[in-house]
């Protein structure tokens, strides 16, 4: 893989830190050296002068996690650009275990995997698209999606064409018939202006609810070698499969180093925590973590460490039983809204059953947009959602979509709010 080519000319610019490297490098000395070793070197604050001397957090199962002493003062501390190297370790023999990247084995400069810990996973995302998109270029997405990723890439200047997709994810003939006005070699043409990445949720995606298929997967990425593009796999919603990890994913299927993996414990663990990881060729996460070396210098060392002193307290079997737990719940949860709006919905509505994720993604017969509805007279109702038109590129369009979210109401409110949005819908027809 020549990495070069998709690079920005910002991205490429950007140098390691000499303060950054030399003091990780030093944190590593220090930690090996004597105990005479006298250190003039870090630019760290004295960590006695904090005013926090200690924190217990307890868990779900009636266990604590203490930081005390060296610990609090750790967790109170600037750390490395990457992320602590206990949480560093521990997520890629997760990764490894999840979706044994061939990557793995490959050398440093053959797109070998890396991985780096970012504040949540929307900040990798943020950071990536700055890496790759120059004013002009053109990158593949398909609609609808998450507003947050639409406004992180439209000031870059990209010109976005939307693949078809359905409830079944990206259509991979919608996909070959975009890229059929190119030829494979054009790749090597700066001036043809292909593809550069394709984005996509693979899983859950927000605001559809809808998952790509194993087979899909496998077209795809066929065609993202044929025609030499990147494939950024944005996957928040990975913890969130009903159906429990049974489709292999992009990164599993990496035998280029040509995929940009994000994932995120928002759903999982905490979304205040703000607490994410990119995995991918080492010579692209190593342009994210430059970024981050002079933007927030590293992510948030107390969320790593609580995570970190979690995920050691848990070990993988633990953590998988509480990913199994939270699936459940959203799975019950996904049902009960199934349940209210084929109950009050039905013959006013469409809609496909969500494979992951928290969102139900309604049609409604008979309205071609739906903005005024949902942004007046379903709030003068009191129920609260979101209008379609706010998850595609042109948010001017009409459009007959909006988006339930059922992670935070109960059965009854979810029986309420679709009863009086039918109503309503009634009134409007």
């Amino acid at each position: 893989m020549n990495y070069s080519r998709f690079l920005t000319a910002t991205s490429l610019a950007r140098k390691p830190s000499p303060i950054r490297s030399t003091g990780e490098n030093q944190m590593d000395i220090i930690s090996r050296a004597p105990k005479t070793l006298i250190s003039l070197a870090p630019g760290s604050p004295n960590p006695n002068t904090f005013p926090f001397k200690s924190a217990a957090f307890t868990v779900e199962n009636g266990k604590t996690i203490q930081l005390e002493d060296a610990l609090i003062k750790t967790a109170l501390q600037y750390s490395p650009s990457y992320g602590i190297p206990e949480l560093l370790s521990w997520l890629k023999q997760l990764q490894i275990k999840l979706h044994n990247p061939p990557t793995v084995y490959y050398p440093p400069n053959q797109g070998q995997m890396d991985l780096c810990i970012t504040s949540g996973c929307q900040d990798g995302l943020c950071k990536a698209f700055e890496m790759l998109i120059n004013p002009g270029d053109t990158i593949l997405v398909n609609e609808p999606l998450f507003p947050g990723t639409l406004y992180a890439m439209k000031p870059l200047g990209a010109n976005i064409l939307n693949v078809p997709s359905d409830e079944h994810g990206i259509i991979p003939d919608g996909l070959k018939k975009i890229l059929s006005q190119w030829k494979p070699e054009d790749s090597k043409d700066p001036t043809k202006k292909t593809p550069k990445f394709l984005y996509t949720v693979p899983n859950g995606n927000n605001p559809t609810g809808y998952s790509l298929t194993g087979d899909r997967k496998k077209e795809i990425y066929e065609l993202a070698r044929k025609y030499d593009f990147l494939i950024i796999e944005d996957d928040p919603y990975y913890f969130l499969q009903f159906s429990k990890f049974s489709i292999p994913t992009f990164l599993s299927m990496d035998v280029d180093g040509r995929v940009i993996r994000a994932d995120s414990f928002s759903k999982i663990l905490s979304s205040g925590l703000r607490v994410g990881f990119m995995t991918g060729p080492k010579s692209l996460i190593e342009r994210i973590v430059l970024h981050t070396q002079v933007s927030s210098l590293h992510p948030c060392t107390l969320s790593q460490l609580m995570i970190s002193q979690l995920l050691d307290q848990w070990g993988e079997e633990g953590f998988l039983a509480h990913v199994d737990r939270t699936i459940d719940f959203y799975k019950n949860q996904r049902d009960l809204v199934l349940a209210a709006a084929d109950k009050w919905l039905s013959g006013l509505a469409e809609w496909h059953v969500p494979k992951a994720g928290m969102f139900l993604w309604i049609k409604v017969k008979g309205i071609s947009d739906t903005k005024e509805l949902i942004e007046k007279k379903a709030i003068e109702r009191e129920v609260l959602l979101v209008p379609g038109n706010s998850f595609f590129v042109d948010a001017s369009a009409p459009t007959s979509f909006f988006r339930a979210s059922f992670s935070l109401v109960t059965p009854a409110q979810m029986d309420t709010a679709f009863q009086r949005l039918a109503q309503l819908i009634k009134e409007c027809l």
